[in-house]
């Protein structure tokens, strides 16, 4: 999952070939991470809002 082990993660959605999971990092701030296969997506909490935005408009026009 996080690169960092010192941070708490925690899982938020798992499917067989995805994940996405929130890292507290040091400094206390929650960053994001979405692992699509041999790529990850990293975000902070505003990026993180505009993408979840992002799907949701997406997801409705499908």
């Amino acid at each position: 999952m996080s690169d960092n082990n010192d941070s708490p993660s925690r899982a938020i959605a798992e499917s067989e070939n995805y994940m996405v999971w929130e890292v507290t990092e040091p400094d206390g701030e929650v960053t994001y991470h979405v692992e699509l296969g041999a790529v990850t997506l990293h975000f902070f909490r505003e990026e993180w809002d505009e993408f979840l935005q992002l799907t949701k408009v997406a997801a409705s026009n499908s």
